[in-house]
C-alpha cells in the first residue's frame, strides 16, 4: 500500500467534477480530506490522504494533473528555516504523524516531508519559529 499526503489546487472550471468518487472508481484508491474550501465558480483548495497501490496512485495523480489540478506533496508547503531551527525537540512531541522526529544517537531533528499532513501543530510548538507554512490561506476561508 502507498499513501502519501497530498495539496490540491482546483482551478475554478472544475471544481463541480466528481474529483473524488472517480479515484476511488477508476483508480481504486482511498482518501482522508484532512482540509478542503472549495466554492462554486472559485479555485479550490484540498489537503488529503491518499493510497492505494503505487501503479494505481500514480495513474489517479496524472488523472488530477490532467484536469489542471495543481498537485503537490504536502511537505513542499511546510518548511524548516535550518538557519534558525536550534535543535529544541519541541515540534516533535507534536507531531502526529511522525514527519518530525528525533534521530538517535546523533540528536538531530529530522523533518520527513512525505509523511507530513499540514496540521500546523510544529508551527506553534517551534520556539524558534523555524516552521513556516506556505498554504495559500486564502484558499482556506
Amino acid at each position: 500500500m502507498y499513501s502519501k499526503m497530498l495539496s490540491l489546487r482546483f482551478p475554478k472550471k472544475i471544481v463541480n467534477e466528481p474529483i473524488a468518487v472517480n479515484l476511488v472508481k477508476k483508480f481504486d484508491l482511498s482518501f482522508n480530506i484532512l482540509k478542503a474550501t472549495i466554492y462554486p465558480r472559485k479555485e479550490g483548495f484540498m489537503v488529503l490522504q491518499l493510497s492505494g497501490h503505487k501503479k494505481n496512485f500514480q495513474r489517479g495523480v496524472r488523472y488530477l494533473k490532467d484536469l489542471g489540478i495543481k498537485v503537490e506533496s504536502i511537505g513542499q508547503d511546510i518548511k524548516r528555516d535550518e538557519e534558525v531551527c536550534f535543535q529544541c525537540g519541541a515540534c516533535t512531541a507534536v507531531c502526529p504523524t511522525g514527519a518530525l522526529y528525533i534521530k538517535r544517537p546523533e540528536m538531530e531533528v529530522i523533518f520527513d516531508t512525505d509523511k507530513c499532513s499540514g496540521c500546523e501543530l510544529c508551527v506553534s510548538a517551534c520556539l524558534a519559529r523555524a516552521m513556516k507554512v506556505k498554504f495559500d490561506k486564502s484558499l482556506l476561508y
